[in-house]
């Protein structure tokens, strides 16, 4: 049976909601959709413009993606929200793509939204598998009797 880790992560920053910061199960990571807080003070005013805070999302999802055991590689799926999507969409894309070199990127949701927490720009979560979670395990040759 598979057991469910609730991860809460230092240096992430502190939720604003009743949430763990990712979830796991079977290998598989959930992480918590990030904004651009700053995780040394969340009370310090979010970057100016789309693509200063896709940066700092991207900050934000890395810390908790490696203190839960896995890194951008290892991410399959990611949503993104955006609460001005045809004046952002372009300026989010051009950041986005930094962090996953072509041919190697996740499968993708992009939606605009009525408005996100902290009145935040742009929000990203993510689905990853952790490095070695998918591989079997070698049966052992049975002895003949």
């Amino acid at each position: 049976m598979n057991d469910i880790l609730y991860h809460m992560i230092a240096g992430a920053p502190a939720p604003v909601a009743p949430y763990s910061h990712a979830v796991e199960i079977g290998g598989w990571l959930f992480v918590t959709g990030q904004l651009p807080i700053d995780p040394a003070n969340d009370k310090a005013p979010l970057p100016r413009g789309v693509a200063a805070q896709t940066r700092l999302v991207f900050k934000n999802l890395s810390t908790v993606l490696e203190a839960a055991g896995a890194t951008l590689a290892e991410v399959v799926a990611a949503r993104v929200f955006l609460t001005d999507f045809y004046r952002d969409y372009g300026r989010m894309n051009r950041v986005y793509a930094t962090y996953f070199p072509a041919g190697k990127r996740p499968a993708r949701t992009c939606v605009g939204v009525n408005g996100l927490a902290r009145r935040a720009l742009v929000e990203i979560d993510f689905i990853a598998r952790k490095p070695g979670a998918g591989k079997r395990r070698r049966a052992r040759p049975r002895s003949r009797r």
